[in-house]
């Protein structure tokens, strides 16, 4: 099951970093095109709705590597079963966020699916708004794998506090 999810992490970075690759070049293009007289006005479509898959995908990425950022002026100081059941308590509340996440999205990209995305007939809104329960479940799936690895290593929730020095 691990291999998996590391599985689904390589992929999920290759294709978050084409996605900002193509939105970079997307939005040159269209700057270069601007300044030859010859507007692509799609370009900067395109590249919001690349920017907005990006977003999520790069926010799992930086949760998987707990490179969030985090205050711990408060959690420092307290114990370690405290702070472990501080983490179990955070995590509930963002697991119960990031369900509601998933559900509201589906929905939304549901009924977004007769929506032309820009007035482009052949392509659906609904993949912009996909974005949103794909990102929320790719996010509580290392939420309830963060949850685990606590409840295995019984250890406080969270990056390791750093050292104090004297």
């Amino acid at each position: 099951m691990r291999s998996v999810y590391e599985w689904i992490g390589r992929i999920e970075a290759a294709v978050a970093g084409i996605l900002l690759v193509a939105m970079v070049a997307l939005v040159l293009l269209g700057g270069l095109a601007r300044l030859a007289a010859h507007p692509l006005n799609w370009t900067m479509d395109f590249a919001t709705c690349f920017f907005a898959w990006a977003c999520f995908l790069c926010a799992d990425i930086a949760w998987r590597r707990d490179a969030l950022m985090s205050i711990g002026l408060l959690t420092e100081r307290l114990s370690g079963r405290a702070r472990q059941a501080l983490g179990y308590c955070n995590h509930l509340i963002l697991c119960a966020f990031l369900a509601y996440l998933v559900i509201a999205g589906t929905s939304l990209a549901w009924t977004s699916r007769n929506r032309s995305f820009q007035g482009i007939p052949e392509i659906s809104y609904s993949w912009v708004t996909a974005s949103l329960p794909v990102g929320g479940a790719l996010l509580l799936l290392t939420t309830v794998v963060k949850m685990l690895d606590m409840r295995r290593a019984g250890a406080p929730a969270g990056p390791a506090a750093p050292a104090r020095q004297a």
